[in-house]
């Protein structure tokens, strides 16, 4: 679900989570209701009664579908609930297509059984890759089969069980080449100039190397992040000091030098002079 698509959804349950805030329900309430009602609807789809699979399956999905709007309604939305969210519906998937493919097994008798693990190894796949892709700094969202799409697949198939077969079959071909689309769309971002990895070999110029010089430059004298003002002051103080003193030192050197050798009054050349100024 992208797109226009998932912004008309969000804006049509938007009024539904602004009156459940008026209720003592959180988002995660919601999700674990959703989560709770996956386990009968997965038995009943097992054990052959799909239409009260069906019926239980969206009542499944619809408190997943308002937890977010829950979530923004009362300003809560934070990283646990969008991971709780996330993990929920993983196991969601895997009990109904678990129990999808137990009745596959009981009626058919045959390799249909193994469609259901076939589209939820792609799933987890495709949800593998966004979370990876995020991690790294990329995005990896879209494509034409997401979980929405899979939801509806899976109620038009429990809703027409003679259709149930072909459906997952859809399912299973969409789901692949949603998660070929998500590959080369992280590749393709992967493969960017900009989000090449630094690349071992000689110095690089330019302003990265200007500021590294800087930072250098700062941390020989004294100007580190972790130096205080007062030592700042003190070394800039003793390097100044140094300085006055060397050049102190050389003045009267040349001086020296430039009288007429007096052992008595000029002495050795590195001696301080007690008459140093001169008229």
């Amino acid at each position: 679900m992208n797109g226009r698509f998932r912004t008309s959804v969000e804006k049509g349950v938007r009024p539904v989570g602004n009156a459940l805030t008026r209720t003592r329900l959180s988002a995660d309430h919601l999700t674990a209701l959703g989560l709770v009602l996956a386990v009968p609807a997965a038995l009943a789809i097992a054990s052959g009664r799909l239409v009260v699979g069906l019926l239980l399956l969206i009542a499944s999905a619809v408190p997943d579908l308002l937890d977010g709007a829950l979530a923004k309604a009362k300003g809560t939305a934070s990283l646990r609930g969008a991971f709780f969210d996330s993990v929920a519906d993983r196991v969601t998937d895997a009990l109904i297509l678990g129990g999808i493919g137990w009745y596959l097994q009981s009626t058919r008798h045959g390799h249909a059984a193994m469609l259901p693990f076939a589209i939820l190894a792609t799933s987890m796949l495709i949800s593998y890759q966004r979370a990876k892709a995020e991690s790294l700094g990329w995005s990896a969202k879209g494509g034409l089969m997401e979980r929405a799409e899979r939801i509806i697949l899976l109620c038009v198939g429990l809703a027409f069980r003679v259709v149930l077969v072909p459906v997952l079959w859809a399912m299973l071909s969409l789901t692949a080449l949603t998660a070929i689309q998500r590959f080369i769309r992280v590749w393709r971002q992967a493969s960017r100039p900009s989000a090449a990895e630094p690349i071992s070999g000689p110095p690089i110029s330019g302003p990265v190397a200007m500021a590294e010089r800087w930072r250098a430059w700062r941390a020989a004298n004294g100007w580190g992040g972790e130096t205080s003002a007062r030592d700042r002051r003190y070394a800039r103080g003793t390097r100044r000091g140094e300085r006055w003193r060397d050049r102190r030192r050389a003045r009267l050197e040349h001086l020296d030098r430039e009288e007429p050798a007096d052992a008595g009054a000029i002495g050795t050349p590195w001696r301080w002079r007690s008459d140093s100024r001169r008229p």
